[in-house]
């Protein structure tokens, strides 16, 4: 009886991806690794539905924006697990790893995913910090007397 408390664990969630495509998103410290596959419109991140998994209405938006601009958001089913960085750059990587499989999935896709610049990687990152200054750019506050 005992032994039944302590065996709380979740049981992993098994989804068949076969015949699927995969793609690799990244964004600040953040990556994505996606397989994008037909099916009915379910996104998984980390085991989770993406509606669990991100708290803000809009990184839901992002994730999704893929499939709005295609006109096909209930087509596909994606399975991805996203780690490192904050929800935003993992939201970022999702983003991209998703329309990197759906340019493999059909190439008529590129042109208009690339117009909403959703196939290009941001290469924006944190300035490292430098030496004789508090941050990156900041310096330490200055008194004359």
């Amino acid at each position: 009886m005992e032994s039944a408390q302590f065996n709380t664990k979740k049981s992993k969630l098994k989804l068949d991806f076969k015949d699927s495509k995969y793609a690799t998103g990244r964004r600040k410290k953040s990556i994505a690794k996606v397989w994008l596959k037909k099916g009915s419109g379910k996104i998984y991140v980390n085991g989770k539905l993406y509606n669990e998994y991100f708290v803000s209405e809009s990184h839901k938006m992002q994730v999704t924006r893929p499939f709005e601009i295609i006109n096909q958001s209930t087509s596909y089913d994606v399975r991805c697990s996203v780690a490192g960085g904050g929800h935003t750059g993992q939201a970022g990587a999702l983003v991209l790893g998703i329309s990197k499989a759906l340019v493999l999935f059909d190439e008529n896709f590129r042109p208009v995913l690339r117009s909403e610049k959703l196939t290009t990687r941001d290469p924006r990152a944190v300035e490292r910090k430098k030496p004789g200054r508090r941050k990156a750019r900041r310096s330490f506050q200055f008194s004359k007397r």
